[in-house]
């Protein structure tokens, strides 16, 4: 069977209801207050599981009162349960995870001229090399193939968001291109997830400034997690702003959670995580990070469902092993290759494909 879900870009929103996040900035936590809304969405279907596990519910524990009455969203309950059940070595390992899985992050904008058929977008990835390199989901990064239809990008950082970087596509699976070319154009468009990955490479800073020599990023684990696996969630989620929002008062989602389930493409491999519900499950966290206790990136956000508030929604990753091995078939070698190479050579590289990927998204405008 399969498994369509929303994919989890955006480019409009609406301001209905309020849901409490933490947000993590320097490694220090703040809570700011965004909405809950519900959409039209269907919920998906699924996989057929690999050797599922029952996630033992663990006890919950009284906050402490705070001075002032405050509102406690469903997610702040879940991380601290979670964490509860962590010995105080693992807990810590886990906040020194999620602040540099933070550190990490960045929002993808995509502007598309006025009155064409594309649609601006606003999406996350994560830095999982020093030399800048950024992996994404295949669905934002497509985006980088329409320079010539005057679609332009920039990666922002920070808390709110502002524009860092400039970066060149290194590489997108043409399988997935070939698969989806018809989704630019598509209000909301779904998917499974499968070779929905792509990876940028910075090439230099908005300002005049010289690239820094170590950019802050998060390794990509080499074996997945499985069914109950702390692990921290971090994205740009913004489907709950509007535009201008976007553009000024995006602030990064970092919750903690664990694996609720585990899928597969094939037949005996764990390639998609299920989260279950959080703020992360939300439009605009596509190509956000899932990191474990170790401090690997173990997935990347690809799908959701967007109907109902967010601690209902189900929230998709594909996972860092599935990613390694989808490259090594696609391309006969290995993914560790490409991240060892200069940035520059991996630009250049590149770039002989890009006009035959392009032909086949502009076949469909």
């Amino acid at each position: 069977m399969s498994r369509f879900a929303s994919y989890l870009g955006i480019a409009t929103a609406l301001l209905v209801g309020v849901f409490v996040i933490t947000v993590f900035d320097n490694g220090t936590t703040s809570k700011i207050t965004i909405p809950v809304a519900t959409s039209t969405v269907p919920t998906i279907s699924v996989l057929p599981t690999i050797e599922p596990k029952t996630v033992k519910a663990t006890t919950s524990v009284q906050v402490q009162p705070a001075p002032a009455p405050i509102v406690l969203s469903p997610i702040e309950k879940i991380a601290t349960s979670i964490k509860t059940a962590l010995t105080t070595s693992e807990s810590s390992s886990l906040d020194t995870s999620a602040t540099a899985l933070r550190a990490a992050l960045v929002n993808i904008i995509c502007y598309a001229p006025s009155g064409s058929r594309l649609r601006s977008i606003s999406g996350s990835g994560i830095i999982v090399d020093q030399k800048g390199i950024i992996l994404t989901n295949a669905h934002i990064a497509q985006n980088f193939l329409l320079a010539d239809r005057n679609v332009s990008c920039t990666i922002r950082a920070g808390s709110p968001a502002i524009d860092k970087y400039k970066v060149s596509l290194i590489y997108i699976p043409s399988s997935w291109v070939s698969a989806n070319a018809d989704i630019l154009t598509k209000v909301s468009p779904s998917g499974t997830g499968e070779y929905d990955f792509a990876f940028l490479a910075i090439s230099k800073l908005v300002t005049r400034d010289a690239l820094p020599s170590f950019f802050p990023y998060i390794p990509l684990a080499t074996s997945p997690s499985n069914t109950g696996t702390p692990v921290v969630i971090a994205s740009y989620g913004a489907q709950f702003l509007e535009s201008s929002q976007i553009q000024s008062s995006l602030f990064p989602t970092v919750v903690f959670g664990s694996v609720k389930d585990v899928y597969t493409f094939a037949q005996n491999t764990i390639d998609v995580l299920s989260l279950g519900g959080s703020a992360a499950a939300q439009e605009g966290s596509s190509g956000g990070g899932v990191s474990n206790i170790n401090g690997e990136l173990v997935g990347t956000i690809t799908t959701s469902t967007t109907k109902g508030t967010t601690d209902t929604r189900k929230l998709d990753a594909i996972t860092a092993s599935y990613i390694r091995a989808a490259y090594a078939s696609e391309t006969g070698n290995a993914l560790d290759l490409l991240l060892a190479k200069p940035t520059a050579t991996s630009i250049a590289d590149f770039a002989p494909q890009m006009p035959a990927l392009e032909s086949i998204l502009t076949a469909n405008l």
